[in-house]
């Protein structure tokens, strides 16, 4: 079986489709299927005292993927085990994250950036290291809410439109994130996720 997947978003393939639980054969599927255990999460998220001490740990990020897809795909919050076409190495997953939760704890309890600039070298840094085998955009968006959040700030409004879907705001989200690879610019990124 074969899903085609959104321009930027990491390819599907066939070990990644083998942990899907339902049947699902599109990509319109299998989107309205996560889509509905993303919205249970969102609940879940945003009231549970756990994920608020435990979110910058990688136990906590784990469980929040694992809320979000665990209907979904059988490996939902396991970190990937292979190669993809973002993201570190499978063996370096482990060290990045824990250095970015360092980092973030860091820069929160020495104010050493604005809370929006933190809270985008987050969620940057996040989808970089690729934690996962697929989610991880949706993940890395969600993680910086809800950081957002417990700062007590305003959740990112990512440009207001559903970024797992291909058009004019997805590139755009793609080109920022692009930027902050190529030269740690990290206004526009900050500036679409208030858009």
């Amino acid at each position: 079986m074969k899903i085609q997947s959104p321009p930027g978003a990491t390819p599907l393939d066939d070990e990644t489709l083998q942990g899907l639980i339902p049947g699902l054969t599109t990509h319109r599927e299998l989107d309205e299927f996560e889509a509905a255990g993303i919205a249970r999460a969102l609940l879940w998220a945003f009231n549970s005292r756990t994920l608020k001490k435990d979110l910058l740990s990688a136990s906590g990020l784990c469980l929040l993927h694992r809320k979000m897809f665990q209907d979904t795909w059988e490996w939902a919050g396991t970190f990937r085990r292979r190669e993809t076409n973002i993201g570190v190495s499978p063996e370096k997953i482990q060290n990045e994250l824990g250095q970015l939760l360092g980092d973030v704890k860091y820069w929160l309890t020495h104010n050493t950036f604005s809370t929006e600039e933190i809270v985008a070298r987050f969620h940057h840094r996040l989808v970089w290291i690729h934690p996962f085998p697929n989610g991880n955009g949706r993940f890395s968006r969600l993680a910086a809410d809800l950081l957002m959040e417990h700062i007590g700030r305003s959740r990112p409004t990512w440009g207001q439109v559903n970024l797992g879907q291909m058009g004019q705001k997805r590139a755009q989200y793609i080109q920022v994130l692009q930027i902050a690879d190529r030269s740690e610019n990290y206004a526009p990124l900050i500036e679409f996720m208030k858009s």
